[in-house]
């Protein structure tokens, strides 16, 4: 309960910073959360490994960080614009394409399809929508799926006669 809130305040204050100052928080954070704790701000705050790693180089150097920053801010709305912004259709298609190959207990909020991501991007890209295997991904957890893999499991030990069981099935 108190690591969900700390991580309600961090993202709070993560909210407020520019890019240059959201870097260094959270290469701070990462920095003193030790082993696992690059990857860990990544999941939390959506920001690559590329990135923080920048960030604790820079922390690190002893450079003046005011020095680092002069210039560098992005201005606002910068960078590629999300599929859904650019293509009003595709969340519509993604959601007919789902709706025939849903999985999952209707009483219980979990969803999850036995189409790969691979193939539904395919079935996007067959009807007009140019998108990859991940931004698939990335939208079907929008929508509330549980992207799982399939797990192999041991269930005991192999029987020591478990070849023999089979010649003698196999001679009769």
């Amino acid at each position: 309960m108190e690591k969900r809130i700390k991580e309600e305040v961090m993202l709070k204050v993560l909210s407020t910073l520019n890019e240059a100052q959201s870097r260094w928080y959270v290469a701070k954070e990462a920095i003193s959360l030790g082993r696992g704790g690059l990857k860990r701000m990544s999941e939390l705050t959506g920001l690559s490994r590329p990135t923080i790693l920048k960030g604790m180089k820079e922390l690190k150097s002893g450079q003046d960080l005011s020095k680092i920053a002069e210039g560098k801010i992005r201005k606002e709305g910068g960078g590629r614009k999300r599929l859904t912004n650019l293509d009003s259709a595709l969340v519509k298609d993604l959601t007919h394409i789902m709706d025939e190959n849903t999985a999952g207990d209707p009483m219980s909020l979990l969803k999850w399809t036995g189409k790969s991501t691979r193939k539904i991007a395919d079935e996007m890209v067959d009807l007009g929508h140019p998108m990859s295997a991940m931004s698939v991904c990335r939208m079907l957890k929008e929508m509330g799926y549980s992207l799982q893999a399939n797990v192999k499991t041991k269930e005991g030990k192999e029987h020591p006669d478990r070849d023999a069981q089979f010649k003698y099935i196999n001679e009769q």
